[in-house]
Parts: C-alpha cells; structure tokens; sequence
C-alpha cells in the first residue's frame, strides 16, 4: 500500500471518528438564565444577538455605507496617534544617532590630537622652542 492510500484511510478513519462523536452535534452555546456566574463571581453577559439584529446590522453597514462623522474623527485620531508615535521613534533613533557621530567624532579630534602632539614631542629636536611659542608671526 502506498503512502498516498494510508494518508487518505488514515483522515478518513478521524473524519468517521470525529462524525460520530457526542460533542459534534452542534456548536451552539447553551442559553443561559441569566443566573450563571463567572468565575470571578459576577453574573454572565449575553454574548450573541438575535439573528434579525445580526442581519440588520450587516444590513446597515455593509462595506459601501457611509461612515458617521464620529467614527471619521476616532479613526483621524487613531491616524493620527499613529503619526506622532512614529515621528517620536524617528527623532528618538536621529537624535540617538547624532550624539554617537558627534563622540565619535570628539574621540577621533582628540585621538589625532594625541598622536600629532606625541609625534610632534618624539621629532622635537631641542634647537628650536616648543610648537606653541614658535608661531611665525607676519
């Protein structure tokens, strides 16, 4: 028997099983009373509607309607926070940026500066003054 002839008796074999089981009659939720309670103690919302609630509701606003200016102006404003935490990441990431260029920029002057001044001390050969006093004025 191939592995294709196994595959297909094995699904079938879950597909009869899961036919037959007690639990698969439905996927209805059980109405309740409205006397359960939660597991923090509160009582139970109703979480569904009615079926002609339901369809009115995709009735009304289905994907062409018109939105109200209310939900307009939430969704602006979500935008628009969105915006601002995007300009704040930005400016956070260039700000953070430039101050490594600019200490890194410091330590390369002052590593320079230290290797011109070391050379400068290692060629000094006594008979003229230091670099400092020996400007050529004009």
């Amino acid at each position: 028997m191939s592995w294709t002839h196994a595959t297909l008796l094995a699904l079938l074999a879950v597909l009869l099983a899961l036919n037959w089981s007690p639990g698969a009659e439905s996927a209805a939720v059980a109405r309740s009373t409205g006397n359960a309670k939660g597991p923090a103690g509160l009582p139970l919302r109703r979480i569904f509607i009615k079926e002609a609630d339901a369809s009115n509701f995709f009735r009304r606003r289905n994907r062409r309607a018109v939105k109200s200016q209310d939900e307009l102006n939430a969704e602006q404003s979500q935008v628009l926070a969105a915006d601002e935490r995007m300009r704040e990441f930005h400016e956070e990431k260039r700000n953070k940026f430039e101050n490594y260029a600019e200490e890194d920029h410091d330590e390369q002057n002052e590593r320079t500066r230290e290797s011109t001044e070391q050379w400068r001390e290692f060629h000094y050969d006594g008979m003229d003054p230091p670099h400092e006093y020996n400007r050529h004025t004009a």
